[in-house]
């Protein structure tokens, strides 16, 4: 037995999922409200013991086992999830190596000494005469004192050498000091206070540890006006996003994320109850922050103040190469390099600009209201450049049309959605008055995907026990697309001829197995690396030794036969069915539910919902009838149960 397998036979699924959601027996089942979307009227959540699953019937439409419950609800990946849930169980995971082990206390020394400076810090801003002038001056910026004690505000003081004594005296060496970017060294020799005479704002990672600090100036002379830690082990501005420790339960609950520039921009939207903000520290977003803000919602609005969102900034975005999303110095807004990270990773970027010379945590408290108006008239990127750029041009000049033109088509290209793409090039032929051919014409071939060999695959290891049916379907499917994920693409159409939707993540049981499946579909979303390259350097250590175990399962299959392709397609296919039978069973629990006598929902209400779920069982079986007749046609039998076998 796996680890996860041990795992999940040791925590019940129902006690779990009780512990954030107020379920209630029904049948074989339990029903509860789901806790990722709004709603307080239909318990459309299902939790269903014999099988350790759960699913949303409602608007998530989403479902799962015990690990990607935890991961949804927490926002934490797949390492995370599986430690904290192992050690729920009682089960010890694989021990580290001797060189990680170190590395991580190394870390969690230096987490230990910036908490020691997070206590200095806050004991010179509340307990000092120093600090009295800065709480005069948040104050001043209406920052409450329970915000202040929120957001652990402190302050450094006038001093080069008052945090390095206060963090040696209490035992840390030297070299942590510095590693931990509290101080700075001199050219000629020694080292003094890094941050001296300004505000500090602690910044923590997604799991509220520390990682360094950001700082405001309060000497009107004194320059940056914003300082941060330097990089180092714990520190990197380009995956970090200060407040989503504390934004990140609202993100989820509001399903939107909203960038904001400065950390005072911040803290004011949270005080006034927009607790959905979070800053990027004023750099350019990368992928590495996106990504993890989507855990939480795949809707981010980024704000913008009237200086950035002006029309130099914008086309010094658009003028960034491709290869310029690599580099640590991007402008903060970098049209092109959003428009890309949105198509990677099937996001919803939009763009809001702030009213002149007022910053977010100004805007609310003046009228809470319009921050929401702000909000609600988000742009998508294209639009908002169309915008920009059209504002700046006479649109009767037929050279200040092709100008516009040469610096959107690029952003359209861009897009990775064909009708988006479709319809942005409408909209553009109608703004600037001209034919849509002559944008078509004029426009450079877009980058094609070139021919790809499949990577040489890794040496076989050890197989793992012997596994179940539906996992070894699972495992046939995934074993081939790993070593030729471009495969996927005939299986997509496949579908697509049957009128049925791509395959997706849902159509495994697992979630290991899910995640290797979405990383498959990631390696073909991008054009940076060959796919298989791609999707082994983005899995963690544990998915990428599971992913050639799976592989090496189907190591010796002929991968040009003919009948591969035709057994792959109606592996797929089962998997598909295997899926819908699964949720017309959990359909049918729902309707006993429902009839029950005990059921004090309101009869309209329980009518609705009765009418409901039927009409989705008639889908449904529509669905599960062409499957039938395809599998009923499918000759292939390169049969699944030999990989099950060899494993």
């Amino acid at each position: 037995m796996s680890v996860i397998d041990e795992i999940k036979d040791r925590l019940d699924v129902v006690e779990i999922i009780s512990e954030s959601v107020k379920l209630r027996k029904a049948g074989k089942s339990y029903s509860g409200f789901c806790p990722f979307h709004s709603n307080t009227r239909t318990p459309a959540f299902a939790v269903f013991p014999d099988s350790g699953t759960w699913r949303c019937f409602g608007a998530c439409n989403e479902g799962g086992d015990i690990l990607s419950f935890v991961m949804k609800k927490e926002g934490w990946d797949f390492p995370e999830t599986l430690a904290h849930l192992a050690e729920r169980a009682g089960i010890e995971l694989e021990p580290q190596s001797t060189e990680q082990e170190a590395a991580d206390q190394a870390q969690e020394r230096l987490r230990e000494l910036l908490e020691s400076a997070v206590t200095l810090f806050r004991h010179h801003l509340l307990q000092t005469e120093a600090g009295k002038s800065v709480r005069d001056y948040l104050q001043q910026r209406g920052i409450t004192d329970a915000t202040i004690e929120v957001f652990e505000l402190g302050y450094a003081p006038d001093s080069w050498d008052a945090t390095l004594n206060h963090l040696l005296e209490r035992g840390y060496p030297m070299e942590d000091v510095q590693e931990a970017g509290m101080v700075s060294e001199r050219e000629s020799g020694g080292f003094y206070d890094r941050f001296r005479h300004r505000l500090m704002f602690p910044i923590r990672d997604v799991r509220g540890r520390m990682a360094g600090f950001g700082a405001r100036v309060l000497d009107p002379e004194g320059v940056p006006k914003y300082l941060n830690s330097p990089q180092t082990p714990l520190f990197d501005k380009g995956r970090l996003l200060y407040g989503l420790d504390k934004a990140r339960q609202a993100i989820r609950r509001e399903d939107q994320a909203v960038i904001v520039e400065g950390y005072m921009d911040v803290i004011g939207l949270h005080q006034a109850g927009f607790a959905n903000a979070i800053s990027s520290m004023g750099t350019a977003l990368t992928e590495a922050q996106l990504r993890q803000l989507k855990r939480f919602s795949r809707r981010i609005v980024l704000a913008l103040d009237a200086d950035a969102a002006g029309v130099q900034a914008t086309m010094r975005g658009l003028d960034v190469a491709r290869d310029a999303l690599d580099r640590e110095a991007d402008p903060v807004f970098n049209a092109r390099g959003l428009v890309r990270h949105e198509g990677r990773l099937d996001a919803d970027l939009r763009i809001v600009t702030l009213p002149d010379g007022l910053d977010p945590d100004e805007v609310v408290a003046q009228d809470p209201e319009a921050w929401k108006r702000i909000l609600g008239g988000a742009q998508t990127i294209v639009d908002y450049v169309l915008e920009v750029l059209a504002a700046e041009h006479d649109l009767e000049d037929p050279k200040a049309k092709s100008a516009i033109a040469r610096q959107v088509l690029p952003l359209i290209d861009d897009v990775a959605n064909p009708i988006e793409r479709e319809t942005y090039r409408q909209k553009l032929a109608r703004r600037l008055k001209v034919d849509e051919r002559a944008l078509s014409e004029w426009r450079p071939q877009a980058e094609r995907r070139t021919g790809r060999q499949p990577a040489e695959g890794t040496g076989a290891v050890e197989a793992p026990a012997r596994l179940s049916a539906t996992a070894a379907l699972e495992g046939f499917c995934l074993a081939i697309l790993l070593g030729d994920p471009e495969l996927l693409y005939r299986i997509d159409r496949s579908f697509q001829s049957l009128a049925l939707e791509r395959p997706r993540e849902r159509d495994f049981e697992s979630t290991e197995h899910q995640i290797l499946f979405a990383a498959l579909r990631a390696s073909l979303a991008q054009d940076e690396t060959e796919p298989i390259a791609h999707w082994q350097s983005n899995l963690d250590e544990a998915l990428l030794q599971m992913a050639h175990e799976i592989k090496a399962g189907l190591s010796e299959l002929d991968m040009g036969s003919p009948k591969l392709m035709e057994e792959l397609i109606a592996n797929f296919l089962r998997l598909r069915k295997h899926r819908l039978e699964n949720e017309l069973t959990h359909i049918r629990f729902q309707l006993e539910a429902l009839q029950e006598k005990d059921d004090i929902r309101p009869e309209e209400e329980r009518t609705e919902r009765m009418w409901g779920l039927t009409r989705e069982v008639q889908s449904l079986a529509d669905q599960r009838e062409r499957l039938d007749r395809a599998l009923t046609r499918s000759s292939g039998r390169l049969s699944s149960s030999e990989f099950a076998r060899e494993l």
